[in-house]
């Protein structure tokens, strides 16, 4: 990883000045609140002291003008086929969504981060919440590592599929707190990075974050075995930030991702024949006289055929469906 790119500038100019137009593979940035976010510790008797000194606030009244040219130069650096992650929370979110709609950028889902311990309030709900907005540019291939994490056949304790839990579109993944250690204002998780950057990237992709703060993306993205850069304009968390990301060693996190064993399914994405899904209707009614239940008949449908279990479903509940019809016909 070169020292030039970390960047201690505004990333709307220095994007300008510095990153070539498609350079970029991913995208994960968490801006500037847009609330007076310097003061909030005043307001919710929140202890500073390990805090990094620096924190640049955007003000609320230029909020959407900064909002849409950070996401123009975002949608200009990122390749064709590239990924764009939005972390926001609720109170500026119109002017993220508004900014993302003046671009090219196609929204492909829109995440809950559900995390732990919100500020108290006695006269409203507990906020308690952050938006991720998952965002990708058109003209390219999109990655999305569907199996990096869980393969098809991975079950939780009540037999659920691991792969399809972890992704759902709301997730549940605590802040991390640090007592006693320099921490920039508002960091985000080591876990939820690991997430994106696990579904979202491959070794060797640049990862960009153009709000650095605790450069938190940036030393995920390194250990992960990525490249890495991004902007920070606070000169003190910068100067502190850039001298710690020196120390991670990269791919030093490839041991801690969980490496899930893919199953290749042989007939996935195949046109059935009628001669297929006559058989597949004969064997569910053979197999669940048996006794088993649907659950378990349409596991072992699914090795039988070399189908996907959604594939295998669908066919079946086709195949219900008309022996209902012929039922009520009385044929």
């Amino acid at each position: 990883m070169t020292p030039e790119m970390f960047f201690n500038e505004d990333c709307i100019e220095g994007c300008e000045q510095h990153i070539q137009e498609g350079s970029v593979d991913l995208i994960i940035t968490d801006p500037p609140y847009g609330i007076r976010g310097d003061t909030l510790h005043k307001h919710y008797n929140r202890k500073e002291e390990f805090v990094i000194d620096g924190y640049i606030e955007v003000p609320v009244e230029k909020y959407a003008v900064f909002t849409f040219d950070w996401i123009r130069e975002a949608e200009r650096i990122l390749r064709p086929g590239g990924t764009l992650y939005v972390v926001s929370g609720y109170t500026n979110l119109i002017h993220i969504l508004n900014g993302l709609a003046r671009t090219s950028l196609e929204e492909v889902n829109h995440l809950i981060w559900k995390y732990n311990f919100g500020v108290f309030t006695k006269k409203k709900y507990v906020s308690s919440h952050y938006h991720i907005l998952y965002y990708t540019k058109p003209g390219g291939e999109v990655t999305f590592n569907t199996f990096s994490r869980f393969g098809n056949d991975d079950k939780t304790e009540d037999n659920r599929s691991r792969n399809y839990q972890d992704r759902e579109d709301v997730w549940a993944i605590n802040k991390e707190y640090k007592p006693g250690q320099a921490k920039n204002k508002n960091e985000l998780p080591k876990k939820l990075l690991i997430k994106l950057i696990q579904y979202s990237s491959n070794e060797g992709d640049l990862v960009f974050d153009l709000f650095l703060g605790s450069f938190s993306t940036a030393k995920v993205a390194l250990g992960m075995n990525r490249r890495a850069g991004g902007f920070e304009l606070s000169r003190s968390a910068y100067s502190h930030q850039v001298e710690e990301v020196k120390k991670i060693e990269p791919g030093s996190l490839l041991n801690e991702l969980n490496n899930p064993e893919i199953k290749p399914i042989p007939n996935q994405g195949k046109v059935w024949t009628e001669e297929e899904r006559t058989r597949l209707g004969e064997r569910y009614r053979e197999i669940r006289a048996l006794g088993l239940t649907k659950k378990r008949t349409i596991e072992l449908l699914c090795e039988e055929f070399g189908r996907g279990r959604f594939a295998v479903a669908k066919v079946i509940e086709t195949f219900k469906a008309i022996e209902s019809e012929d039922l009520v016909k009385g044929k």
